[in-house]
């Protein structure tokens, strides 16, 4: 089990696509974010953002520029830019920083045809032309990269995350 020192949560709602940051009831920081355009839901396969309790399983990243392209949660050499991006047009940019969740309500967003984390649901950051404040992603949540950068820094492996609409 892992020990939760810095009694964070992040609070992530869907319908004014904002995420925040909580400390011991105070808030940190706020940002937009853009959540799945299929809207929320918990099923394999259906690009919906999953609701309910989360932690965050894993943080990759550390380190990496800004900007710097991940596939399959792995860093490539390459850092997005517009001439990339017209190189692999259909390509769903994860950019800077992955928090990968699980979650912690089984038959809801844990195990079995409703898993989170089997899912590769993410935090991550993405270019800087992508609207934030309305739902586009394929599931994820989409951050600023300055912003998904300041969370990966803020919190820990293990930190409680409340996705609800």
């Amino acid at each position: 089990m892992v020990k939760l020192t810095n009694h964070i949560t992040v609070n992530i709602d869907l319908s004014d696509q904002i995420l925040s940051v909580n400390q011991r009831g105070s808030i940190l920081f706020t940002t937009q974010i853009a959540s799945a355009k299929n809207g929320p839901g918990e099923r394999n396969g259906s690009e919906q953002t999953p609701r309910g309790w989360h932690i965050i399983r894993a943080k990759i990243g550390a380190g990496e520029p800004e900007n710097r392209v991940f596939v399959g949660r792995r860093a490539t050499n390459e850092l997005y830019s517009e001439e990339l991006a017209s190189r692999y047009p259909e390509r769903d940019w994860i950019l800077t920083r992955i928090l990968w969740l699980s979650g912690l309500e089984p038959g809801f967003n844990r195990l079995g045809e409703v898993d989170t984390m089997r899912r590769y649901i993410y935090i991550h950051g993405c270019p800087a032309s992508a609207n934030m404040g309305e739902a586009n992603s394929h599931g994820c949540i989409r951050m600023r990269n300055k912003d998904v950068m300041k969370l990966f820094d803020t919190v820990d492996v293990g930190t409680k995350v409340l996705i609800t609409e």
